[in-house]
C-alpha cells in the first residue's frame, strides 16, 4: 500500500514538472503616438459592474436591519477586491494606492 501511494505521488510530482507552461510573451509595443491617444481606463468601480451604489442597491431591495448591514458588508469587501485588483492593474504603491482605495471603496459604496 506504501509503495502505491509513493508511486502515486511520484507520477504526480513527475508530471507537474513535465506540465509547466512557458512563460507568456511579452505584448508587441505600440507607437508612442498610440499610447498618447488612446483614452486612460477608468477607475474599475464596483457599482460600474451592477449599475448603482451599495447604499442605492439596498435601497432599491428595500433592506433594512441585519439583512442591510449584511448586504452593505458583503458589497465593501466586493468593493474592496476590485479596487484592490484596479490598484494593481495601475501598478500603484504607498499613499497613492491608499487614496486610490479610499476614494474607489468609498464611491462603490456611496458613503
Amino acid at each position: 500500500m506504501k509503495k502505491l501511494a509513493l508511486a502515486g505521488a511520484l507520477a504526480l510530482l513527475c508530471s507537474a514538472a513535465v506540465a509547466q507552461t512557458p512563460p507568456p510573451k511579452a505584448e508587441p509595443k505600440a507607437p508612442p503616438a498610440a499610447k498618447a491617444v488612446a483614452p486612460a481606463a477608468p477607475a474599475a468601480a464596483p457599482m460600474a459592474a451592477s449599475g448603482a451604489t451599495c447604499k442605492a442597491q439596498a435601497a432599491d431591495k428595500k433592506l433594512a436591519g441585519a439583512a442591510m448591514t449584511s448586504f452593505m458588508k458583503k458589497c465593501q469587501a466586493d468593493a474592496s477586491k476590485t479596487c484592490e485588483a484596479d490598484s494593481k492593474s495601475q501598478n500603484l504603491k504607498g499613499a497613492a494606492k491608499t487614496s486610490h482605495m479610499k476614494k474607489c471603496v468609498s464611491d462603490a459604496v456611496g458613503a
